[in-house]
């Protein structure tokens, strides 16, 4: 089940300082891939009131979709009905390909979610880290401490998640729900038998900001994971954050020792 065609979705809202760097990251990313490979890139501008727009516009080969702002889900579904609208060919053979707008993935990322899927993978769960320019000193480090190369924890995050079209269908798709509409899908998924894949190899940097899109999301797990007080500053210097992996032993861990099978969260 070689995939052929890969569609990248990406919902935006108000994500003007941000959505340039992430569609420039899954441009180099695209151009990784084999040439007989397809792409389609679509961004779907959830009621967005700045200039987010004006930003894509600067990417002629993305393809734009409008929701109204304020749910998720209902934009993610919109996006990849929009992408599998244009396929013409067998849904097992197409990829789709999520992040967020507030996203930066790496070089190899779609590179890396087609071999695990030529493996026979029909979810990849890929792993996120925070960019260390939103946390303060002492937070990368509590952060940091946690992860265990090559032990991803199967955590979902819309933000790097990878699924087979056909089985994308199969399961319903992403429901119209303000937040954890991916851990919804991946939930159906695991119900309907699919076989997936967690992988902190597939690792993408995303937003560290604390208020977030939607009402829980990453930007809730870092509240709740970093409190601040109202006297801490965080206009400081930060140090790095390593590209790793997560915090739980790995179990069922299939031939590639940097993946393992998971149940949805």
């Amino acid at each position: 089940m070689s995939v052929r065609h890969v569609a990248v979705v990406i919902p935006a809202r108000d994500e003007q300082d941000l959505v340039g760097r992430c569609l420039a990251s899954v441009s180099a990313a695209a151009h990784r891939l084999p040439a007989d490979v397809t792409v389609d890139v679509v961004v779907v501008l959830d009621g967005c009131v700045d200039g987010t727009a004006e930003v894509v516009a600067c990417f002629p080969a993305v393809r734009t979709v409008v929701t109204r702002g304020g749910n998720v889900g209902r934009a993610r579904a919109a996006g990849v009905r929009a992408a599998l609208d244009q396929v013409r060919g067998d849904l097992a053979d197409v990829w789709v390909a999520c992040t967020d707008a507030d996203s930066e993935v790496p070089d190899g990322w779609l590179t890396d979610h087609l071999r695990l899927a030529d493996a026979g993978a029909d979810v990849v769960v890929g792993t996120v880290r925070p960019d260390p320019r939103d946390l303060l000193p002492d937070e990368v480090v509590q952060w940091q401490v946690t992860r265990v190369p090559g032990r991803p924890n199967g955590h979902v995050h819309g933000a790097n998640l990878g699924v087979r079209a056909s089985a994308y269908v199969a399961a319903g798709g992403f429901a119209p729900r303000r937040e954890h509409e991916d851990v919804g899908l991946v939930a159906a998924l695991h119900a309907a038998g699919a076989r997936i894949v967690a992988s902190d190899v597939v690792d993408v940097l995303t937003s560290g900001r604390r208020e977030g899109r939607s009402p829980g999301g990453y930007a809730g797990y870092l509240t709740t994971r970093f409190p601040r007080s109202a006297s801490r500053p965080a206009d400081v210097d930060r140090p790095g954050l390593d590209p790793v992996g997560a915090d739980v032993p790995a179990s069922d861990r299939v031939t590639d020792p940097a993946t393992l099978l998971v149940a949805a969260d």
